[in-house]
């Protein structure tokens, strides 16, 4: 009862024991999927998912998430809504807001790099949207942060390795690549493994430095649960010991000049750093380590085929856990459970 209503931007803003609770509620919900019991928690209910940029697995699975709730997801992009901007006259977002509160249940917000001018400029539209919604706002990926993809990271690392990852040492690694991607993903992946007490190493090139606040947090969530977080430059030290490992590119501290993304050059110069993949050579170095990724793959630069397809990869097992996840997260916040 106590989460209904509830934002979900980032997990750190979450109790650790309402963390549980959707994990627990995950698992039964992935375990009785089209139970009685779930498929009417949002009936007769609309959720909007507005998205600034496109997307596979977000779409899809928000969808389906209504649908088996017994509800409704409404697809929403800025072209087909007159918004206020720099460049033109429009609806604020207080009024958006306030106006979307009367109609729906639950509001998703997908706001990534390109649509951004600057590093953390998502994060502020979806909170500016959070503080004039009377609905619970639920980032759907935005340039900080990634909560559903976060929990379902976690969900199946608990699957694969126990509920207890106490020491279990996951290696989270910068990988080149051509899609110059948000920090959102590996920052959250930093922020939940660590209040599950997993060991966390991040490795990346020097130039390619993560949000210092989440860093300090990730720190803290260690600290606390007395376990280790490590920084290294090195594309190979890193998966010594390793029980999970989380290959993926991300842009550099100088991705945006002058309020714009400058994808090409990121790209460019990521394509440089070849030594950055995971490989099974590098895999051999840790304890028959998973492999995971939020997806889509840039195979052959992130991770090498064998790697991504390979026997202890759980990269489907993830995306699926999207779907359960999210239906938790709407169950309570939305539905009431």
């Amino acid at each position: 009862m106590e989460l209904f209503g509830k934002h979900l931007i980032c997990t750190q803003e979450w109790a650790k024991k309402d963390l549980d609770r959707i994990l627990e509620l995950s698992a039964r919900i992935k375990k009785f999927r089209f139970s009685d019991h779930f498929g009417n928690l949002l009936k007769n209910r609309t959720f909007f998912m507005f998205f600034y940029n496109p997307s596979v697995r977000t779409r899809q699975s928000f969808e389906c998430a209504a649908t088996e709730l017994g509800g409704h997801a409404q697809f929403l992009e800025p072209k087909s809504m007159r918004l206020k901007t720099k460049k033109s006259a429009g609806e604020t977002v207080e009024d958006a807001a306030k106006v979307m509160s009367r109609y729906a249940c639950g509001l998703g917000i997908r706001m990534l790099e390109d649509k951004v001018a600057y590093y953390g400029h998502g994060d502020e539209v979806i909170r500016e949207y959070a503080k004039h919604s009377t609905i619970p706002v639920v980032s759907m990926a935005h340039d900080r942060f990634h909560p559903c993809q976060g929990l379902a990271d976690i969900m199946g690392i608990r699957e694969h390795l126990g509920e207890n990852l106490k020491k279990k040492k996951i290696l989270i690694t910068w990988a080149h690549g051509a899609l110059a991607r948000s920090h959102c993903s590996v920052q959250e992946a930093m922020l939940i493994c660590s209040r599950y007490g997993m060991d966390v190493t991040v490795a990346h090139p020097k130039g390619y430095e993560l949000d210092e606040e989440v860093m300090e947090w990730t720190r803290e969530n260690c600290k606390q649960n007395e376990s280790e977080f490590n920084l290294i430059h090195d594309p190979k030290d890193g998966y010594e010991g390793a029980h999970v490992v989380y290959s993926r590119n991300w842009m550099s501290k100088d991705a945006y000049k002058d309020d714009e993304f400058l994808k090409s050059a990121e790209v460019e110069k990521a394509m440089g750093y070849t030594d950055w993949i995971c490989d099974s050579e590098k895999m051999a170095m840790g304890e028959d380590p998973l492999y995971t990724h939020p997806m889509p793959i840039d195979r052959g630069h992130e991770v090498t085929d064998d790697v991504a397809s390979g026997p202890r990869s759980i990269i489907y097992d993830v995306a699926e856990n999207r779907l359960h996840v999210q239906k938790a997260v709407m169950a309570v916040t939305m539905g009431n459970l």
